[in-house]
């Protein structure tokens, strides 16, 4: 079903492509099987082992589209794995990966228009790179936009080096998703506190978020450019719940930018951002819809990922997510970036 007419439209999908195997030279990414005939895929020093590469919905559009239709998702957004966004190695490594990568996106949803697009990956360690790849994506490709991990080698977020880059979403008119990469598998290691049950995918990924939508908004992203839209991956991590302390760090903190000290500021820039839904309780959905309103909620699964719900998608999903969608992807022509 065409994105402009699909009622269930999941932006949190990721993709693994065959064709990037070794595009990004010695770190990867590869994959094989071992003695015992497990699956093993390897990025950096990174090895993931005990999942399923080939045949899977991650790497066969079949299946994902089999899949897609078990879960009565219509139309779904791809974005690269965040175990191959790269954000740590070397630049000409990770501008050969998100070349290819991209190229190889592009002819995959161009096989299935009615059913997927894709958003573009980025070498974010070389703002200006970054800006040509998304430039070349959008412009030449024809890809939606971009998706990216929440931290890189070199500049944050809020860095006036990025805003080329920002500058240029805003020209092409097309959105940036943020999404969180484990610590470890291309950069620093991280706490090691968070190698634990797993936590720096489950309490790892949720502080990066948050610390990603503080970022854009103490850092000024935001104000500088008004008609940028982000879209922040897990309802924004723990934003939602931390909102009330981020608003009074910003009018009482000696950082804070004059900006942020009036009644109201702080919230007021929370709901520029969007968030997706895949948060696996009603709960934490409910809060974060008090907190920045339904018009930012766009619906997302982490598709064929280890939490997304056996059923395809967790509990009813309202119809207007879809509407979101298409705003925040610019298949609705009535929606001009920014400020609601």
């Amino acid at each position: 079903m065409p994105i402009e007419t699909a009622t269930l439209i999941d932006v949190h999908a990721h993709v693994r492509l065959e064709a990037t195997n070794g595009a990004a030279g010695i770190h990867g990414p590869e994959h094989g099987v071992d003695g015992n005939g497990q699956p093993w895929y390897r990025v950096g020093n990174y090895r993931l082992s005990g999942v399923r590469h080939l045949n899977s919905p991650f790497t066969d559009p079949e299946l994902r589209l089999r899949r897609m239709d078990q879960a009565g998702i219509d139309f779904q957004v791809l974005s690269a794995s965040p175990l191959n966004y790269f954000h740590h190695i070397d630049v000409p490594s990770a501008v050969s990966f998100c070349r290819r990568h991209n190229d190889a996106l592009a002819e995959l949803v161009a096989r299935y228009p009615d059913r997927l697009g894709g958003l573009a990956a980025l070498p974010m360690q070389d703002p200006r790179a970054a800006t040509e790849e998304l430039e070349r994506s959008v412009g030449e490709l024809g890809l939606w936009g971009a998706a990216t991990g929440t931290e890189f080698a070199g500049e944050p977020l809020h860095s006036s080096e990025f805003d080329r880059l920002y500058e240029a979403f805003v020209r092409l008119d097309v959105p940036l998703f943020l999404h969180p990469a484990p610590a470890g598998i291309d950069g620093p290691p991280g706490d090691p506190a968070l190698k634990r049950f797993d936590l720096d995918v489950i309490i790892g990924f949720a502080a990066q978020e948050t610390i990603a939508v503080a970022t854009l908004i103490f850092g000024g992203v935001l104000e500088r450019h008004p008609r940028l839209d982000v879209w922040i991956s897990h309802g924004g991590g723990a934003a939602a719940f931390t909102a009330g302390r981020l608003a009074q760090a910003g009018m009482k903190r000696p950082w804070a930018s004059q900006s942020m000290k009036k009644d109201g500021a702080f919230e007021e820039m929370l709901s520029r951002l969007w968030f997706d839904t895949h948060l696996n309780d009603d709960r934490a959905l409910a809060l974060l819809t008090q907190v920045v309103g339904p018009d930012r909620l766009v619906f997302g699964t982490n598709f064929a990922g280890w939490d997304q719900p056996e059923d395809g998608h967790h509990g009813a999903v309202s119809p207007a997510l879809a509407g979101n969608a298409r705003r925040l992807l610019r298949k609705d022509k009535t929606y001009n970036g920014g400020t609601p």
